[in-house]
C-alpha cells in the first residue's frame, strides 16, 4: 500500500478501501446464503422449536401434509423460488447424488442421518429424530440451533410463510410415496 490508499479524516487516517467485484460477489453470495434473517419479534414471542424438544410426531404421506395448513394454502411457485438455495448443496431427483448435504428425494417420514453413502456429522449420526414438516420448519428457523453440531452452515429462513411455502414445494418434488419398493424407515 503507497500513502494514496489513505485518506486523513478528523485526525486519522482511514484505508481509501477498494471494493473489487470479487469482494461484491463474495458478499452477495454470502447474503444470498442466509435468505430472510427473520422477524425478531417472531422469534422472541415464540420458543424455538430443537431437537431435543421436538416431542411426538405425526408421519403422513406428503399428499396428506399437503392437505393441511400451512401448506394447503402455500405458495408453490414461492416455494421453488426458495429451493434454489438448498440446490447449492442438496439434490433432489430420485437416484440424485450427495453433494455438500445429502440427496433430499424421500426424505420426508424417514429417520434423520438414513441417505446411504453421506457422511453425516457426530451430531446427525446421534440424533433420533423423523423428518417431518413440523421438524423441518424447526430446523430451517436455525439449523445450528436446532441441532448443535451439525455441519450445515445455513443462516436460516427466518419467514414462516417463506418456509411453508418451501416446505410445500419439498413434499411435491421429494415424495418418493409412488415408488416401488417404497421402505420407510
Amino acid at each position: 500500500m503507497t500513502d494514496k490508499d489513505f485518506e486523513y479524516v478528523n485526525g486519522y487516517y482511514r484505508s481509501a478501501a477498494i471494493v473489487t467485484p470479487a469482494l461484491v460477489l463474495a458478499l452477495t453470495l454470502l447474503a444470498a446464503c442466509g435468505g430472510k434473517t427473520g422477524d425478531s419479534a417472531e422469534t422472541a414471542q415464540t420458543p424455538l422449536l430443537t431437537a431435543a424438544t421436538i416431542g411426538e410426531q405425526s408421519i403422513l404421506t406428503a399428499s396428506e401434509f399437503l392437505s393441511q395448513a400451512p401448506y394447503a394454502a402455500a405458495n408453490l411457485q414461492d416455494g421453488q423460488n426458495q429451493a434454489r438455495i438448498c440446490t447449492a448443496c442438496h439434490s433432489m431427483a430420485k437416484g440424485g447424488v450427495n453433494m455438500i448435504g445429502p440427496n433430499l428425494y424421500g426424505f420426508f417420514g424417514k429417520q434423520v442421518g438414513t441417505v446411504a453413502g453421506f457422511g453425516y456429522s457426530k451430531a446427525i449420526e446421534n440424533a433420533d429424530f423423523v423428518w417431518t414438516p413440523r421438524v423441518l420448519d424447526a430446523w430451517l428457523v436455525q439449523p445450528g440451533r436446532f441441532l448443535p453440531g451439525n455441519r450445515m452452515s445455513f443462516a436460516g429462513v427466518g419467514d414462516a410463510d417463506d418456509r411453508a411455502d418451501l416446505i410445500a414445494f419439498l413434499l411435491t418434488a421429494t415424495d418418493d410415496s409412488n415408488d416401488d419398493n417404497n421402505e420407510r424407515k
